[in-house]
C-alpha cells in the first residue's frame, strides 16, 4: 500500500489528465505549445502522440508537471 502524499500537489494525477488539464486551461495544443516548446504540441499534435513522448522523455515530462504545478491547476480537482 503507497502512502499518503499530501504535499505532492501531483498526487492523485495520471499524465492524462495533467495534460488535457494544461490543454483546456491554455487553449490547446497552440497556446500550451507557447508555454513549453515541444514538437510534439506544434507538429501534427495529439493526446496520444504527446503522452508516448512525455513518457518517454523525463525532462520534458518534468516541464509539463512544473507548468501544471506552476498554474495552480491541481487546486482546481473535482
Amino acid at each position: 500500500m503507497q502512502p499518503a502524499q499530501p504535499k505532492n500537489p501531483l498526487h492523485g494525477f495520471t499524465l492524462q489528465q495533467i495534460l488535457e488539464l494544461l490543454l483546456a486551461h491554455n487553449g490547446g495544443f497552440s497556446g500550451l505549445a507557447k508555454l513549453v516548446k515541444l514538437n510534439c504540441f506544434t507538429k501534427d499534435p495529439s493526446v496520444s502522440s504527446s503522452l508516448k513522448f512525455l513518457r518517454k522523455t523525463p525532462w520534458a515530462r518534468t516541464e509539463i508537471e512544473q507548468l501544471f504545478i506552476r498554474q495552480q491547476l491541481y487546486l482546481k480537482k473535482d
